[in-house]
């Protein structure tokens, strides 16, 4: 169908093959109402019907279909002369550097907070290597029960 359109005048398409074509869905709008398929250039549709050289000639919304005909190939030509112009006058302009943003600096709090964790992972890693060998150290209250001095003398009689 696309084949064809290249060399005729006037082409009629289904709104599921103009779905095919663009590689998406219609908006909600387009297969309710006329004036989405308006030829304007105020909107995203029709601007890009425009540039490719067809326009909107009649809309059938009950059947789904639309109708394009072919524009004059020097209407297409002065639109795209105005284009260059805007182009040139873009890049006469002189250039002006946009200023990088830096990355915001954490908050005091933060900062704090991070600190903390630090200071806690490196108190426990500290803590767990006073004590090497096979067994954990005793705490103090193992340490007086077990205490050889302190454990009551067995007279023999």
């Amino acid at each position: 169908m696309l084949r064809r359109a290249m060399f005729t005048q006037k082409i009629v398409l289904a709104f599921a093959e103009i779905e095919g074509i663009i590689g998406d869905n219609l908006p909600y709008s387009a297969l309710r109402d006329n004036e989405w398929w308006k030829n304007t250039r105020f909107t995203a549709q029709g601007r890009a019907l425009i540039d490719v050289g067809w326009q909107v000639e009649t809309v059938d919304v009950n059947n789904h279909t639309v109708s394009l005909k072919r524009v004059a190939e020097t209407q297409i030509k002065m639109r795209k002369k105005t284009k260059e112009k805007k182009q040139t006058e873009f890049f006469k302009k002189p250039f002006r550097h946009k200023r990088l943003k830096r990355p915001a600096l954490p908050s005091k709090t933060k900062i704090a907070i991070a600190k903390a964790k630090i200071e806690n992972i490196e108190r426990q890693r500290l803590s767990s290597q006073r004590h090497r060998g096979k067994f954990p150290a005793r705490s103090a209250y193992e340490k007086r029960l077990f205490r050889q001095d302190a454990r009551p003398s067995q007279t023999s009689d």
